[in-house]
């Protein structure tokens, strides 16, 4: 799958609106009936609940499945972006999927927020 797995790089690590506090779900990207994969952070405002964040990643990133592509929801939390300030807060987790790992989605978060302060916790608050 030399096509999947060029499309597994160009999926981006972190898609999360600038600023607020909104629910965030931790998706891994596979290639069907291969090893590859990547996890990613996907978190938006205009997505209420954590089923709804998923929604929204498979709208966004509809020609993944055609490719040979498949996403799963590994848990979700809440992420405080306060770019002003340039900090991260990562807790919390979702309902409907459970906790994400937040070491891993702040890894990811790092990756593309080099500059900023970024912390997690178990709070759910």
């Amino acid at each position: 799958w030399p096509i999947a797995d060029r499309c597994l790089a160009k999926v981006p690590d972190v898609e999360i609106d600038p600023d607020g506090t909104f629910k965030y779900i931790l998706v891994r990207v596979r290639v069907k009936d291969g090893e590859m994969h990547k996890d990613v952070v996907r978190g938006t405002k205009n997505a209420e609940y954590h089923n709804r964040q998923q929604r929204h990643h498979s709208q966004k990133h509809p020609a993944l499945e055609p490719l040979g592509m498949e996403c799963k929801c590994l848990g979700g939390g809440k992420i405080e972006h306060n770019s002003k300030e340039k900090k991260i807060r990562v807790f919390g987790e979702s309902t409907a999927f459970g906790k994400a790992d937040h070491s891993v989605s702040v890894e990811k978060l790092k990756s593309v927020f080099s500059d900023y302060e970024i912390t997690w916790s178990d709070d759910t608050k």
